[in-house]
């Protein structure tokens, strides 16, 4: 039991961690927050990884992506 306590501790403490770091580092936030909080250590990726220039990447919207496939309807 113990060690899910632990494990659930640094999964949310490696999201918030992740959160703060990709804003910083110019990249997608939600994807490098889900990402470390079911393998903490990707993390320590995202701080290894140099400064994305430029605007920061986006995920397209559920509309936009449903236009996509479906053609306009």
């Amino acid at each position: 039991m113990q060690w899910i306590v632990i494990w659930g501790l640094s999964a949310v403490t490696a999201s918030v961690l992740a959160l703060i770091l990709a804003g910083w580092k110019n990249r997608d936030y939600s994807y490098w927050a889900a990402w470390s909080f079911l393998v903490p250590p990707v993390v320590l990726w995202l701080l290894l990884m140099p400064k994305n220039q430029g605007p920061r990447p986006r995920q397209p919207r559920l509309d936009d992506i449903d236009r996509r496939e479906n053609g306009p309807l």
